[in-house]
């Protein structure tokens, strides 16, 4: 994937992917791993995305612009203060991961991906979230694949989370030239 996107000083991994892929998981242990912020991506949709979706029905463009906006500002706030941070975000579309990344460079997209029966499995076991399982096939349809020409990876979200994290540190270090922790083995 591409790395000459300019001047970095801090690092956003934006991890990335449908809703079930594995998402908030894998961001949670990056987060443990690295000690960096963390911020939820569904946390930024305004209440009407939220009912929307809960009501079954698919986010439109005019929905998510607003929404990636107020991500895109989270970034930059963190950019500007030199804080390296992790954000969950689906970013299924090309243009959605452009305007996130436009004008910062920290950002780094982990694509967690997975055959889509495992990740209907998985979203018609959980319980609490708002996005029901009917809305996935739209998501699925949606989904445009990270590009070589994105900062970024995509990791097979099939392994346990802790080994997702692994790929996607590796990923990261081999591109960033970064120095990031390594999985401790268990004593």
């Amino acid at each position: 994937m591409d790395t000459d996107d300019g001047e970095r000083g801090t690092n956003s991994i934006v991890v990335m992917g449908v809703s079930g892929s594995g998402k908030s998981t894998v961001a949670a242990g990056l987060v443990d791993r690295l000690g960096w912020e963390f911020a939820e991506g569904d946390d930024f949709h305004p209440p009407e995305n939220v009912e929307k979706m809960r009501s079954g029905h698919a986010l439109e463009d005019g929905d998510r612009w607003p929404w990636l906006r107020r991500l895109a500002t989270w970034i930059g706030e963190h950019e500007a203060t030199g804080r390296n941070a992790v954000v969950t975000c689906s970013a299924l579309k090309r243009a959605y991961r452009d305007l996130i990344r436009d004008g910062h460079p920290s950002v780094w997209f982990a694509h967690v991906s997975a055959d889509p029966g495992l990740i209907r499995d998985r979203v018609e076991q959980r319980s609490g979230h708002y996005m029901p399982p009917l809305l996935l096939g739209s998501q699925l349809a949606t989904l445009e694949p990270l590009q070589p020409d994105e900062p970024g990876a995509v990791v097979s979200g099939v392994a346990p989370p802790a080994e997702v994290a692994d790929q996607i540190l590796d990923a990261l270090r081999k591109e960033r030239d970064l120095s990031v922790p390594s999985q401790e083995a268990p004593s």
